[in-house]
Formats: structure tokens, C-alpha cells, sequence
């Protein structure tokens, strides 16, 4: 994770992308996908189940599933390393295995795992970046389903499948989907940056957009955050 100054210095990256960078930035660039083919029917009762996803800096990420139907909270943070590593200082540093995640979780009675999931490809991030998502590089930027249990990862699998075998985006999707072996709340300041930061440029450009765009493409599925 790059520092909050060299976070500020990367939206001047962003003026001048190169490669595909932060394809879910834009209105136009925003890619409609199917419905996944395998996935959970609405469950018949209330209740919560929790899926970690990863797509670039999680400031963006939580705050479009904040505005998610049936989502009961989203919180920023970090999975795939160690818990004494699980820091913000030490996440920056690429080196400690762990993806800047969020932790959503949600009624399964009002929103099914895989539509989390097509929200993830569709509005969150650019499924296709190695690595990377718009002007931050580095692993812990990476995309990424952490499945918490084998169901999980059989609506997530079949549905990278179908993306790819279907040529929904010009290129592979590079996600990975691995076990969740635990998940680490960031620190209190990056809860709701987003929502709490509106007129920080790097919110500005990167993050809002995708706010904006889940309410355009899914209106049925937008809500203001309570």
C-alpha cells in the first residue's frame, strides 16, 4: 500500500493512465455482465453471510458496497497475510501477503453471493489488472476472492469461468479465488474514507465514479447509506 502522500502524488498518475488502468473509473467504461448461471437462490429467511473480496485500494471497494442492497456493513482491510503484519505501514511495503480486502456482510435473503459478485466485477475494479488497479501497483492491490466456505468458491469459480468462456471483458480475468484464512479490520481511519473524504482528488477520480456508476447501472440495488 502506498503512502496517503504518495496516494495524493498517484492521482496525478491517473490524468495520464496508461494500459487499461482503472476501467471501472468511468460511466463508459463501466462493463455490463450477465447474471452468474450458478449461484444461491434468495434465502427464505433474514439472516447474514460474509464474503472478502479484493480489487485495488479498499477505500473504493467498501464504499460501493456500502450503497449495496442488502448489505448490512462493509469493512475495510487486509487478508492473505499474517496478523502481526496486518498493518497499514507494513501492508504498504507489498511484502507482507496481504490484499487491501473488504469484509461484506450481507442478508442472503435480499442479495445472493454471486450478485456480490458481479458487483465486484461489474462496478468495483477491473477484473483484468494484474496487480494493479488504476494508478496503485503492487501485489497488495491485487484481485482477489477470499471463499469462505466450498460453496463460495463454486458460485465464484463457475462464474469467472463463464465471464472468460463468454469474452465479457477484452481480457482474462485475473482474480484469484483462495481460501479465506482470516480476515484483519484496517484502522478506524480508513473506515468509510470515501464516504467521509469526498473532495480528497484521489476519492475524487477513483472512487466516487464507481459509487455513481452501481447507482446508474443497478438502481434496483442502490441504496443511501444509513
Amino acid at each position: 500500500m502506498i503512502s496517503f502522500f504518495a496516494k495524493g502524488l498517484s492521482v496525478l498518475a491517473m490524468a495520464f493512465p496508461f494500459g487499461k488502468g482503472a476501467a471501472c473509473n468511468s460511466s463508459s467504461d463501466v462493463v455490463a455482465i450477465p447474471d452468474p448461471k450458478i449461484d444461491n437462490p434468495l434465502a427464505a429467511a433474514r439472516g447474514k453471510e460474509t464474503a472478502v473480496v479484493a480489487g485495488g485500494c479498499f477505500w473504493g471497494i467498501q464504499a460501493v458496497f456500502e450503497h449495496l442492497k442488502g448489505v448490512i456493513h462493509a469493512t475495510s482491510g487486509y487478508s492473505g497475510g499474517a496478523a502481526n503484519t496486518a498493518t497499514y505501514e507494513k501492508v504498504c511495503s507489498g511484502r507482507t501477503g496481504h490484499a487491501e480486502a473488504v469484509e461484506v456482510v450481507f442478508d442472503p435473503s435480499e442479495i445472493s453471493y454471486g450478485q456480490v459478485l458481479k458487483i465486484l466485477f461489474s462496478v468495483a475494479h477491473d477484473p483484468t489488472e494484474l496487480n494493479r488497479q488504476g494508478p496503485d501497483v503492487g501485489t497488495q492491490y491485487r484481485s482477489a476472492i477470499f471463499y469462505a466456505s466450498d460453496d463460495q468458491k463454486r458460485i465464484a469459480e463457475a462464474y469467472v469461468k463463464q465471464l472468460d468462456d463468454a469474452k465479457v471483458f477484452p481480457k482474462p480475468i485475473m482474480t484469484q479465488i483462495v481460501p479465506l484464512d482470516d480476515f484483519y479490520p484496517a484502522e478506524e481511519y480508513h473506515q468509510g474514507y470515501a464516504e467521509t473524504h469526498p473532495e480528497n482528488m484521489y476519492i475524487v477520480i477513483n472512487d466516487l465514479p464507481k459509487v455513481a456508476n452501481l447507482k446508474k447501472q443497478y438502481p434496483s440495488l442502490f441504496v443511501e447509506k444509513k
